[in-house]
């Protein structure tokens, strides 16, 4: 007895299927993943595959709206033809979205990301560019990987100190995700539950959009501990400042290549000559060439590092000396001059250290 063509394709679809350990494993947590960037990734977890083809297996003949819309060529229903779509996109379907994560933009925005070189190494890592992390709403942009020297960038006017040498080549072997702004008041009430900030209240009516601040560093972690986030490591920190720059500061308008005039830092930065002395609500100035803002001033922001000595020799992944008595946090602030802000400067203090108005921190998670 002969078959029908319908019943010969859905027959070598399941043999198809029977052959691909992943058709068993069906995820419905990703039917509302950001992640899908074409029709043929089905339950959104940023390629087309085995998860794909079982839900469209299991919705064949229907119109598909039962199976997180497995009807790829929206014909009404779903048949050979999907199947056929399903088979050629098969594989990487745009870049990948992490599973704490909601998509914001997949592919580094000019506008932002100014270099083309610095696009391409974002999108060569494969993952989603600007992202939301979605348990915190904290925004983060993806940083790629990449050699840098670390240390000592001075000005004209001001020299480095001792703590800032040895120059010394890094290698960040892997991207991670680094929060586009600092954390802000609104962002730590949601996870800790109260607001230790001193610029809040009725003369601070955008306070919740302010970074939050009296924060030492065992504050900061109890943050991220809670988020199931980190702290950026040194090294991150500073490759982040950077982004491709070996200047004092990083890229501004009219200075794509950063710039080591002090006078200029105003512009993307809250410092003493021009925040009122006092913070101000996150992403207000331009970015740098990561796409991260207030990175050069605003608060100061705790690192994961101990605080030691900088060694001379190359260094891959480096993530500070094993102990210490001191952390270490960086960036300029409201009440500092530019030459504080410089990317190379170092401070440091004890972990359970005093809360000051000018210190905070920005989060980093790896993808």
């Amino acid at each position: 007895m002969r078959t029908s063509s319908h019943e010969q394709i859905q027959s070598v679809a399941q043999r198809f299927a029977a052959q691909c350990v992943m058709v068993a494993v069906i995820l419905p947590a990703f039917a509302s993943a950001a992640s899908a960037q074409c029709s043929a990734d089905i339950n959104g977890d940023g390629s087309v595959g085995g998860g794909d083809l079982a839900l469209v297996l299991s919705a064949w003949s229907t119109d598909g709206q039962g199976q997180f819309d497995s009807d790829i060529n929206n014909d009404g229903t779903v048949n050979g033809s999907d199947l056929t779509a399903l088979l050629s996109a098969w594989g990487t379907c745009g870049p990948t979205v992490p599973a704490w994560a909601t998509l914001l933009e997949a592919t580094p925005n000019p506008a932002s990301v100014h270099q083309e070189a610095t696009r391409a190494s974002i999108a060569a890592t494969g993952y989603a560019w600007r992202v939301r992390h979605t348990a915190t709403q904290i925004e983060m942009v993806l940083i790629p990987p990449g050699t840098f020297e670390m240390g000592c960038s001075p000005t004209p006017q001001t020299g480095c100190w001792a703590e800032e040498f040895p120059v010394h080549e890094v290698t960040l072997t892997q991207p991670f995700y680094l929060g586009r702004y600092e954390v802000t008041q609104a962002q730590w009430t949601a996870v800790m539950g109260s607001n230790p900030s001193s610029f809040q209240g009725s003369s601070y009516p955008d306070a919740a959009s302010r970074p939050v601040e009296r924060i030492n560093y065992i504050d900061a972690r109890a943050f991220v501990d809670a988020a199931g986030m980190r702290l950026p490591t040194e090294a991150e920190w500073e490759y982040s400042y950077r982004a491709g720059t070996s200047t004092a500061f990083h890229s501004m308008p009219g200075y794509p290549d950063g710039t080591d005039d002090e006078t200029k830092l105003q512009l993307v930065a809250w410092i003493g000559s021009n925040s009122g002395m006092q913070t101000r609500p996150v992403g207000l100035k331009p970015g740098n060439g990561f796409g991260v803002h207030d990175i050069a001033g605003n608060v100061l922001e705790w690192t994961n590092d101990w605080y030691g000595a900088y060694p001379s020799e190359p260094q891959v992944d480096p993530t500070g000396v094993p102990t210490g008595i001191t952390r270490v946090f960086r960036s300029g602030c409201w009440h500092l001059g530019p030459w504080l802000s410089r990317v190379s400067v170092r401070f440091e203090d004890a972990p359970d250290g005093l809360r000051v108005s000018d210190t905070g921190f920005r989060v980093a998670m790896n993808p």
